[in-house]
């Protein structure tokens, strides 16, 4: 109904809906009075009440439900289903009478609908059935005559959720005792539907064959058949008997009817099945009805028999056994030799085709109710019935399923025994028929069993062991009944038989191992069934059959013979009613498989002496094995050997037994000379035999004498592991063998074993693994095997092993070729594992702690150093792990000197102290020890106290951890001094110690401080109960840990993967270390005291601990108490003051200024260079002002009086004019002091400082820079470069406050101070700092790279934030050295090629912030760059004729592209455009990719600053040389999916959310908190401009990408740009000051438009322009507002050049107005259009048509003739088609 993609008709808009039109239906008030619907069924009409008719009735129908009934009538299936939804949940939610009002007229719908085609709308029908049951509940009940029928059919519908929802709604209706009731209240009517539905109708009446496909009306037809006939059983089940009787003449009637039999023949499984069930029914229920219709149920049920579809099956068998059992006379109904039996047959050899699980579990019912007619003569039928059987075990599905194979054969034996009680007679034909089913069929089954193991796992032999005890019970003298002698007989001829079968496949010499193992099988089920007689049983229901023939044994015994008929789809079952299966089997079956069994070994014997036969060995084998006894040993024993001696030596009566003893005998003269033939590798099954001469053994004493005997032999060790084993796995073999095993001869033998092997293993024997796996595995199991808590071998023994493999693993230790020996290693380890896991207490011995503590030293070196492979470390680890496991679960663990945990603890701490380790190396020990310390700690309860004494005995003394401290490289003292946290005037350092690079060794000190520092770590957060912890020296370790990585922090050489180990992989951080070891240790105070004592590192250890642990200030006050106790100064004081000023209190800081100024005005009498001079206390003003004191301005002026007093009386101090390699470091610390408070001041308090002061500033600052600039070659020295970063400092801070100052502070500086700044002071400044700065960057002679440690990347830095405020009058007459390129093209004046040439290459400098320094410098210049261009092409002819004339950005810049853009498709080759490329910070990559994108900011910035003709240029080179192409495809891989700008919290009520878009990017070489996410917003910002400044060309190349770049680049922009850009180009409209003559320009934000208004004269002229949702990619419409004026096609025309203006111009909207407005006023102006683009201004080059025809005098843009002459190749005028000339 109205398909989607049909055509309509023109102007229906809306695809056609049934819901939709009756809706229109119900609107139309009156319109229709009435409406009659009609049912495709011709039963019943119904009335369907209209929607607004006059008739009273209807008024009780809902609205809503007329709506829904209506609905409920269309053909349409998915609007039946809505509506049926709707149907029901209406009826759940209205109320109860609304909802009486639909009775009337749901039945017609339900019937109809109930049986619909699709199984959706029928499930949903019987839902919403269900709703209306629950609300209108007895009110249904008037019509449910007309409902029950089809609801019936329902309930047996063949989709199940729809059956089961139309059960649930009938439970609903009618609880389970009314359900028959209300069936038989509607009887009649159903019966009426059921024989119309199976008599009557037909595919084509039951659907429209108009509008039904046949498909579809053959499958109903199908479905309601089916469920018509099970409807029928439904009733007859539910129905009383009195009620079915009522109903007689209607069955007769139906059961009449040729038509209701041929379904058995119909070619749909479904109605067969079907139609079986229901005839079985009316068997069950009305067989006297049945039986008048005898003739057609026989033929329809017995002559379908071989039926196997898996449908019909069980309701074909079901009904046959009905038949059989109701009709007395079936037989004689039809012909069972040709049309039953036959079928049958053939049926059973072929195995059932696959349904023996359904077929099998009825034969034995089937053959039971076989009259004599039919089964004589019974010798053929029962040889015909057993050997189908049988053929259909070899059927190809009885073969590959085992379950088919069981049902087979459970119903075989159940019809054998059932045959046989029924011919248990004397007479011949009986005994005829006995002979045949033993020894034709049972023993032919058997034969072929023995042969097959699938038949072997069957449950064949059981059925067959419970059959013969059964009659051995009918055989027992004491039980009743006259058959004795057949069962006897049987019996007889059983076991005849089998032991002729057996024999017959043993005295063999080709004998097949198949067959061996079946007689074995059978002779074990045969001697122990209980076994798996559980597995076998069933549930099974027994049927009893009236009137059984034959069955002579009565009560207990008949009901005990009686086969029993399985209700289960698997099997039948025959349950044989048995003895306790702990209770004696029958005496004669014992008697007679004990024959057998000796029979069988005699022959079998003879094989294995004369052939050496092993198949009949292994036979033999099993045959002792599963019948130990002395009679059978006795027979297996050469009757030449009798009287040989035993080789035990008879001196005693218990040996003289023993020699009597015939299994012994057997043991001592065969079975050992087996045992020890060399070449025999199977000897389990020997083995087996030993335990069954053991077996025969009276006692212990005589088992351990015959063991000890065989110990002594030498036999191969793999069989004593395999004695050994079996004891284990077994308590009974354990109890015999228990004495040998703690007997002297076997520990010994094990010693001797052990030894033997270690040394083997030691010399290196190739062989090792693969010949003595066994004697290792013997070793293993002797120490490892605990058997009721005692060891399997005496533990004295176990000491002896434990010790010789401990000695053996220490000289493999000490092997350096360690490789060689890995076997033997790997053996230990194994044994060790096994040990350690399964003995407990086993470390109370001191030789396994030993070996514990070799194995932990393995474990805790590096491969490296062991020389040991991942797979044998990994045993070691295992062992390792298991034996303290084992150490700390036993009971009494101690710390004792010599114990395992002390001496692990003392060979830790050695192996730091004198040993350099490497990362791996320190992460092997640490992993160790932490495992062992989580092990220690996971004891219940922890061992605190043990724990305490490990870590004591890990820690170095005071004086290790000094002399550890003293060995950590210097180098750490760069970066503080860099960075002023510290004032060190100590000698320097040579420039070897600076040059030194990182070492792949780890001090000592880290390595201590790292492995302490887990263990602390660990112990703190594991154990609860702190307060009991008693650490000794827990406080200094935890300082050493906290100097560490500070250390670590401090040093710039440290390799990455070391800080890696701390920070990620350790978690040893400052905040970790101080949270957990602050709650329990004062670490402060022993800080404190180590910083007054030391200063250095140890200062910065407490100024970084106090951040972390935000010490208050009054804490920090009880550490010194007054200011006093710093002083006299030193440089510890100096350095603690320094380091904790920031923290102490405001007072505090002020009386320490105080004291300090008071003192520096005594300058006169001590040195002012020294720590108590001038500079100390000069320090410690500065650094208490840096940290917040205020500081009077008095005192600040007094104390630059003093430095200026300096500068009169001690010149020399200053640093004018210097050679800084002469200078010594405390002459440089003080000038840096100096120059540091003096940067304070101009930054604090600039305003009190006199012109004098300036002065003296300003002279001071342009001297010491002139010192910086002469002394380049000291800058390896760090305190020089504090002394030129300090000067550089101060030029900043000076250029920041002259560049703006405060208008308020104007007023108060010195009159000529701000114009001798930038007359004077400013160009000798940049005159100095540009030369330096290109100096540094540009000495390789002298530093080889960036990351060589000497070259100065501070001063470079510091350089760099100087020049970021350089004028631009000083770039442009710049003192360079001229720098120009050979070929290069350029308008540019020789200072500014110079410059460019010079700075630009330092764009990919390998450091950031000169990158981000040469940026600042360039991006003043940019803006002054285009005009040379200008001029240039001023001067160009007219005349000049170009196809497009372009022209390049500065040359310099597109050098850097040239050079990186090959860089970059290396880098980001691989990644696909719209993926995210994350780059490493500061790496290579990184500088290269910062680099590009300067350059393309810069060239962006210069490309803003051109005028538009030569934006035009620019930009058609950048096209031609594909370079912006580049640029967007490297863009859309540096930009992320998500560009959120890092860093924002999500603010409720906050506005959208920010983005790399909407934030601008401001590049710092000082702020690196952004770093991780600066290239991403860079890129962004990139692509922001590139959009925004040359939206024509990105749109170019957007267009001509392929589909999945196209949508990439569209939904990016449009989520992220367009919406920022759209709104900045309106607001730039709305804001913009530009003013146009005739023209007014509005925007309106909300709707994205521009209206551009212009009116000259009578002429009036608006333009709406909108931007588009993905602005600027794509084009912008322009639309027609009004006009007053203009002519239609010139109007078009205005509009298509704005149209082309706006799409193809380089620039903004009020640009591309402009240019549109020129246009428009050249042609008012008289100016004729081209005549080939039609426009005045050129769209791209916005020229004017200069180029005239001589003929037609018409003029044409240069560019568009260029085209013409080039596209038509020829040279004639476009308009007259005359030459051009």
């Amino acid at each position: 109904m109205g398909g989607k993609n049909k055509q309509r008709t023109k102007g229906n808009v809306r695809p056609s809906s049934s819901g939709r039109a009756a809706e229109l239906l119900a609107r139309e008030r009156g319109a229709v009075p009435g409406f009659v619907g009609f049912g495709s069924s011709s039963n019943d009409l119904g009335y369907v009440p209209a929607v607004y008719g006059a008739e009273e009735i209807d008024n009780l129908v809902d609205a809503d439900f007329r709506m829904v009934l209506r609905k409920l009538s269309k053909r349409d299936t998915i609007t039946k289903l809505k509506a049926v939804q709707e149907f029901g949940t209406m009826c759940k939610e209205r109320e109860s009478e609304i909802v009486k009002g639909v009775l009337p007229y749901w039945p017609r719908i339900y019937c109809k609908i109930s049986m619909d085609h699709d199984r959706r709308v029928r499930e949903a029908t019987e839902q919403a059935f269900e709703q209306l049951i629950l609300k209108v509940k007895r009110n249904l009940a008037p019509y449910l005559k007309s409902i029950m029928g089809y609801w019936l059919i329902a309930q047996c519908d063949t989709y199940s959720p729809a059956a089961s929802a139309a059960n649930v709604a009938f439970q609903a209706a009618f609880p389970t005792s009314k359900q028959p009731e209300a069936l038989a209240f509607c009887k009649e009517e159903i019966l009426n539907i059921l024989q119309d539905n199976l008599l009557k109708e037909t595919p084509d009446t039951l659907s429209d064959p108009q509008s039904v496909p046949e498909e579809e009306r053959e499958a109903k037809y199908v479905r309601v058949v089916t469920c018509s006939l099970l409807a029928l059983k439904k009733l007859l089940t539910f129905l009383p008997g009195p009620e079915i009787d009522t109903l007689e003449e209607n069955l007769t009637q139906l059961l009449s009817q040729n038509k209701f039999w041929k379904y058995s023949k119909h070619t749909t499984p479904q109605i067969r099945g079907a139609l079986f069930e229901a005839v079985a029914t009316f068997c069950q229920h009305t067989p006297e009805l049945i039986q008048t219709q005898a003739t057609r149920a026989c033929s329809a049920v017995l002559l379908n028999i071989d039926d196997t579809d898996p449908v019909v099956c069980p309701a074909l068998w079901e009904a046959v056994l009905y038949i059989l059992t109701n009709i007395k006379d079936c037989w004689q109904h039809v012909n069972s030799k040709k049309g039953v039996m036959p079928k049958l047959w053939l049926l059973l050899k072929e195995g059932g085709r696959g349904l023996a699980t359904v077929l099998h579990p009825n034969l034995l019912p089937f053959i039971s109710k076989l009259p004599d007619e039919i089964t004589d003569p019974k010798l053929e039928f029962y040889n015909t019935f057993f050997s189908s059987v049988i053929l259909g075990l070899s059927s190809e599905r009885a073969v590959s399923s085992p379950s088919e194979c069981s049902a087979i054969i459970f119903a075989f034996m159940e019809c054998l025994r059932f045959s046989l009680l029924q011919n248990a007679g004397a007479e011949d034909e009986h005994k005829k028929v006995q002979q045949m089913l033993i020894s034709d069929q049972l023993l032919l089954l058997v034969e072929s069993a023995l042969k097959n193991p699938r038949l072997q796992s069957s449950p064949l032999f059981y059925q067959i062991t419970d059959m013969l005890v059964s009659w051995e019970k009918r055989v027992n003298p004491s039980s009743e009944g006259t058959a004795e002698d057949t069962f006897q007989r049987l019996l007889s001829d059983f076991w005849d038989g089998v032991t002729r079968l057996c024999v017959q496949q043993v005295d063999r010499t080709d004998a097949e191992e198949n067959a061996l193992n079946g007689v074995s099988t059978l002779l074990q089920v045969m001697q122990s069934p209980e076994g798996s007689w559980k597995q076998c049983k069933k549930k099974a229901i027994k049927i009893r059959f009236a009137g059984l023939e034959g069955a002579e044994v009565k009560d207990d015994d008949d009901e005990e013979d009686l086969p029993t008929v399985s209700k289960s789809p698997s099997n039948s079952t025959l349950l044989v009613e048995r003895s306790d299966p702990g209770s004696e089997r029958p005496h004669s079956q014992n008697r007679r498989l004990e024959d057998l069994v000796c029979e069988l070994a005699e022959l079998n014997m003879v094989y294995v002496n004369e052939q050496r036969s092993d198949k009949h060995l292994k036979f033999l084998s099993v045959l002792v094995s599963s019948f130990p006894s002395r009679r059978l040993f006795q027979v297996l024993l050469d009757s030449d050997a009798q009287n040989q001696e035993t080789g035990l030596g008879e001196t005693s009566l218990q040996e003289k037994t023993m020699a009597a003893n015939p299994a012994v005998q057997f043991l001592l003269q065969k079975l050992i000379i087996w045992l020890k033939e060399d070449q025999r590798k199977d000897t389990d099954f020997l083995v087996n035999m030993l335990y069954s001469v053991l077996h025969c053994c009276d006692s212990n004493e005589e088992k351990k004498l015959i063991l000890d005997h065989i110990s002594k032999m030498d036999l191969k060790w793999s069989i004593l592991l395999q004695i050994i084993q079996k004891a284990c796995a077994d308590e009974a073999k354990f109890e015999a063998t228990s004495d040998w095993l703690k007997g002297e001869v076997l520990g010994e033998k094990l010693v001797k074993l052990a030894e033997d092997l270690c040394a083997i293993g030691l010399n290196r024997i190739s062989t090792l693994k693969s010949s003595h796996s066994d004697s290792w595995a013997l070793i293993s199991l002797a120490l490892s095997q605990h058997v009721q808590k005692k060891t399997l071998i005496g533990e004295v023994y176990v000491e002896k092993i434990i010790e010789k493999l401990h000695a053996t693993l220490l000289k493999a230790k000490n092997l350096s070729d360690a490789g060689d020996i890995e076997p033997l290693v790997s053996f230990i380890c194994d044994v060790a594992s096994n040990f350690f896991c399964s003995v407990k207490n086993c470390l109370l011995l001191s030789s396994a702690e030993d070996l514990l503590l070799t194995v932990f030293q393995l474990c805790a070196q590096s491969q490296e150093i062991t020389h040991l492979s991942d797979s044998l470390l990994q045993k070691l680890n295992h062992a390792c792990f298991a034996g303290i496991q084992s150490l700390v679960g036993q009971i009494g663990t101690d710390f004792g000197e010599g114990t395992f945990l002390h001496s692990s603890a003392l060979w830790v701490k050695n192996q730091i102290l004198n040993s350099t380790m490497g990362v791996k190396s320190l992460q092997v020990l640490i992993s160790s020890v932490c495992s062992l310390m989580e092990n220690l700690i996971r004891t219940n309860p922890p061992s605190s106290h043990i724990m305490e004494k490990f870590i004591e005995c890990l820690t170095p003394n005071d004086s290790e951890w000094k002399m550890m401290r003293q060995a950590l490289p210097p180098q750490w003292l760069k970066r503080p001094l860099l960075n002023g946290r510290l004032n060190l005037n100590c000698q320097y350092l040579c420039m070897d110690v600076w040059r030194f690079r990182s070492s792949v060794k780890i001090p000592s000190h880290l390595c201590a401080a790292a492995l302490l520092g887990q263990v602390i770590l660990i112990m703190l957060e594991s154990i609860n109960e702190k307060d009991k912890l008693n650490l000794v020296g827990a406080e200094c370790t935890v300082a050493e840990v906290l100097y560490s990585l500070q250390w670590c922090e401090e040093i710039e050489i440290l390799p990455a993967v070391v800080s890696e180990l701390w920070c990620q992989e350790m978690n040893i951080t400052h905040e970790r270390i101080s949270k957990e070891s602050g709650k329990l240790f004062n670490v402060l105070e022993t800080l404190f005291s180590r910083s007054m004592q030391n200063g250095s590192l140890w200062t910065l250890t407490l100024a970084k601990y106090t951040e972390t642990k935000e010490v208050s200030s009054s804490d920090l006050k009880k550490l010194y108490e007054t200011i006093e106790s710093f002083f006299p100064l030193t440089e510890q004081n100096l350095c603690t003051i320094q380091g904790l000023s920031p923290f102490l209190f405001k007072e505090e800081k002020e009386l320490l200024m105080n004291y300090c100024t008071a003192e520096l005005l005594k300058w006169e009498d001590t040195d002012i260079t020294s720590i108590h001079g001038g500079y100390g206390y000069l320090a410690v003003i500065h650094c208490c002002l840096k940290s917040g004191a205020t500081g009077g301005q008095d005192m600040l002026m007094e104390v630059l009086r003093t430095v200026m007093e300096w500068r009169n009386h001690k010149e020399d101090v200053f640093l004018f004019n210097f050679n800084l390699k002469e200078v010594s470091p405390s002459l440089l610390v003080f000038n840096v002091q100096m120059i540091r408070f003096i940067c304070w001041l101009i930054r604090r308090s600039p305003s009190f400082m006199t012109d004098s002061q300036w002065d003296f500033i300003l002279c001071s600052m342009l001297a010491w820079l002139e010192t910086v600039s002469e002394n380049t070659g000291s800058y390896w020295n760090p305190w020089a470069q504090v002394f030129a970063c300090q000067t550089c400092n101060l030029v900043t801070a000076l250029s920041e406050f002259f560049t703006a100052p405060a208008p308020d502070l104007l007023e108060k500086l010195p009159a000529n101070l701000m114009s001798e700044w930038k007359e004077f002071f400013t160009e000798g400044v940049h005159s100095l700092l540009l030369p330096l700065f290109v100096k540094i960057t540009g000495e390789p002679e002298q530093f080889s790279e960036t990351d060589d440690p000497l070259f100065p990347l501070p001063v470079l830095k510091a350089v760099g934030d100087a020049l970021i405020y350089i004028p631009v009058e000083q770039l442009t007459q710049n003192n360079l050295q001229p720098k120009f390129a050979a070929g290069q093209k350029t308008n540019l004046p020789d200072k500014l090629q110079t410059l460019l040439n010079t700075l630009t290459p330092l764009l990919l400098f390998k450091a950031r912030h000169v990158q981000i320094s040469v940026y600042y410098i360039l991006h003043k210049v940019m803006p002054q760059l285009p005009e040379f261009d200008n001029e240039n092409d001023n001067t160009k002819s007219d005349d000049e004729e170009e196809e497009e004339p372009c022209l390049s950005p500065p040359a310099a810049l597109m050098a850097i592209l040239g050079a990186t853009e090959e860089l970059l498709d290396n880098i980001l080759g691989s990644v696909q455009v719209g993926e995210f490329a994350v780059v490493q910070p500061l790496s290579e990559e990184y500088c290269c990719i910062l680099g590009y994108l300067l350059t393309w900011k810069l060239i962006l910035t210069f490309f803003k600053a051109s005028s538009s003709h030569l934006r035009v240029q620019y930009s058609l080179y950048l096209r031609k040389t594909k370079s912006l192409h580049k640029l967007l495809f490297h863009l859309f891989r540096l930009m992320p999916d998500n560009p959120v700008y890092p860093g924002q919290t999500a603010e409720p009520g906050s506005k959208e959310t920010r983005t790399f878009f909407t934030e601008d990017l401001h590049l710092s070489a000082l702020k690196t908190e952004y770093l991780p996410s600066e290239i991403a917003h860079l890129a962004c910002s990139v692509y922001y401009i590139t959009l925004k400044d040359l939206p024509a060309m990105v749109r170019l190349w957007w267009n001509g990408q392929e589909k999945r770049v196209f949508n990439t680049v569209d939904k990016f922009t449009s989520k992220y740009v367009s919406n920022v850009l759209s709104c900045q180009e309106i607001s730039s409209v709305q804001t913009s000051t530009q003013t146009f003559e005739n023209m007014t320009v509005k925007a309106r934000s909300t709707t994205r438009e521009v209206i551009a208004t212009y009116s000259v004269e009578d002429i009036f002229i608006e333009l709406v322009i909108q931007l588009p949702q993905n602005y600027p990619l794509g084009s912008i419409s322009v639309e027609s507002g009004r006009r007053v004026g203009v002519a239609v096609q010139q109007w078009r025309n205005w509009m298509l050049q704005l149209s082309t203006y706006l799409t193809h111009q380089n620039g903004s909207i009020m640009e591309g107005l402009a240019l549109w407005k020129n246009n428009v006023d050249k042609r008012f102006e008289g100016v004729e259009d081209c005549m080939i683009c039609y426009s005045v201004i050129h769209g791209s080059n916005y020229s004017l048509p200069k180029k005239a025809c001589r003929t037609c005098k018409k003029k044409f843009h240069s560019a568009c003739l260029y085209k013409w002459f080039t596209s038509s190749n020829k040279s004639t005028c476009p308009l007259c088609r005359e030459t051009f000339f």
